[in-house]
C-alpha cells in the first residue's frame, strides 16, 4: 500500500470535504424532530408490549 505524507492526506481530506452537500439548519431540525418522534413512539410501543407480556406471564404462571 502506498504511503501518503500527512500534509498530502490533509489536503485530500479538505478537497473531499468541500464536495460534501451539507444539510441546511432547517433540514437538520426537521430530521432531529422526526427522530425524537420515532423514539417516543417506539418507547410507547415497547412499554405497552412489555406490560402485555408481563400481564400474560403473571396470568399463566401465577407469580
Amino acid at each position: 500500500m502506498a504511503r501518503t505524507n500527512p500534509f498530502t492526506f490533509l489536503q485530500q481530506v479538505r478537497q473531499e470535504t468541500a464536495k460534501v452537500t451539507w444539510p441546511t439548519r432547517r433540514e437538520t431540525m426537521v430530521s432531529t424532530v422526526m427522530v425524537l418522534i420515532m423514539v417516543f413512539l417506539a418507547s410507547i410501543f415497547f412499554f405497552t408490549a412489555d406490560q402485555i407480556f408481563s400481564w400474560g406471564f403473571d396470568l399463566v404462571f401465577g407469580f
